[in-house]
């Protein structure tokens, strides 16, 4: 079955930044695009950025120039690099791909902006 596992969240202070980490299986991740979602509390789960399997990538516009995303097919892993992190990138950040008409997603890992 599909599983997304996503790592490396925690706490950071404003300015600092983060990597975080999706490990796939079950799916053939060379040929899937692959997305990275957040949601703040209280607020709709976003889009935060997305990564074609021709390694076309899409921002949101609050995230452009600060994040990045990549992907090691070899791995079976996708990235967000988070630089330049602010209060309100707070949020639990979720991996997701679509199969097949069935949405996938990860658990979440949680990324707190704080002083």
């Amino acid at each position: 079955q599909v599983q997304l596992v996503e790592s490396g969240g925690g706490l950071v202070q404003p300015g600092g930044s983060l990597r975080l980490s999706c490990a796939a299986s079950g799916i053939m991740f060379s040929i899937r695009g692959m997305s990275w979602y957040r949601q703040a509390p209280g607020k709709q789960r976003e889009l935060v950025a997305g990564i074609t399997n021709s390694d076309t990538t899409n921002y949101a516009d609050s995230v452009k120039g600060r994040f990045t995303i990549s992907r090691d097919n070899a791995k079976n892993t996708v990235y967000l690099q988070m630089n330049s992190l602010k209060p309100e990138d707070t949020a639990v950040y979720y991996c997701y791909v679509f199969r097949y008409s069935t949405d996938y997603w990860g658990q979440g890992t949680q990324v707190t902006v704080s002083s």
